[in-house]
């Protein structure tokens, strides 16, 4: 940890900052939902869902900031959201190492033919992208922010990066339980996932990188293979890939995420990733 970071440490315990963040959130969130009861009339159906993550994301960087200001002195950096954080070589690897781990599984699933691209009803490919990206931009962030944001930051400092990580990956995978299709491989698969989304945070210092890593995931997933995401299914205008070959390297109807070929990429990610050295910034 740098010494600023340790000079400015807050002398208040770790679970009274994080008490303040919940209810710090949960004003936020609540705000947001009651600003938007007075107009969700003039938003279009379709695009409630993007909403409805927006005012996640939105409620959770109030929660932030408000813990910042109130009991947290180091502020945006102690969760890798700080301006060092922000820098395009750490998105970059994010991203790639994202959409790597998933693109790499899906192309040997397809040239197996387990996977296989079906045609649909033509559409407005790019219209169909720019509603996915609507969906998916604050949908990840929400999900980052509430498992590896504050909350991964504190128990980090009071347990230690390992422990940390496990504990944040479970609530991860617990967050997918109600999904459709939902099974006790696709929820391990997406464990497995936290696992590999929380080293990225680690690694890079940078929560922006995380981030990176996993909106580029589903953007494989949703813009490119057409696919399910998480059990969700998307519009998919021309084509979708489905499902040709078992479930259990798949996904099923959960998606090509969900299956022991996403999980063997996931673990190549994770081994490539924590053989890399750790940034002088970051606390071991």
């Amino acid at each position: 940890m740098n010494r600023g970071a340790v000079e400015a440490a807050p002398t208040i315990s770790p679970p009274w900052r994080l008490a303040v963040f919940v209810l710090a959130t949960a004003v936020g969130v609540l705000g947001l939902r009651l600003i938007h009861s007075f107009v969700s009339g003039f938003i279009p159906v379709g695009a409630r869902p993007s909403v409805f993550m927006v005012i996640l994301a939105g409620g959770l960087l109030i929660g932030h900031a408000w813990t910042f200001r109130l009991v947290e002195p180091r502020g945006w950096a102690y969760v890798g959201l700080g301006r060092e954080a922000l820098q395009p070589r750490l998105l970059g690897a994010g991203a790639l190492a994202g959409a790597a781990a998933i693109a790499i599984p899906a192309g040997v699933l397809l040239a197996l033919g387990w996977l296989r691209v079906a045609p649909t009803d033509p559409g407005s490919a790019s219209g169909a992208a720019a509603a996915a990206m609507a969906l998916l931009l604050p949908a990840s962030l929400w999900e980052e922010l509430f498992v590896r944001g504050f909350a991964f930051a504190i128990l980090r400092e009071r347990w230690g990066s390992v422990k940390a990580l496990l504990a944040t990956s479970t609530a991860f995978g617990a967050l997918h339980v109600l999904n459709a299709g939902a099974t006790l491989l696709s929820v391990s698969v997406v464990t497995l996932a936290g696992i590999f989304l929380g080293l990225v945070l680690v690694r890079t210092g940078s929560l922006y990188a995380a981030w990176a890593a996993h909106l580029s995931w589903n953007v494989v997933l949703v813009v490119g293979l057409h696919a399910s995401v998480s059990g969700v299914e998307l519009p998919a205008p021309g084509y979708r890939v489905i499902d040709a070959g078992p479930d259990w390297a798949t996904g099923g109807p959960w998606g090509p995420e969900g299956g022991l070929f996403a999980a063997a990429g996931l673990v190549a990610a994770v081994w490539i990733i924590y053989r890399r050295p750790l940034r002088r910034t970051e606390p071991d």
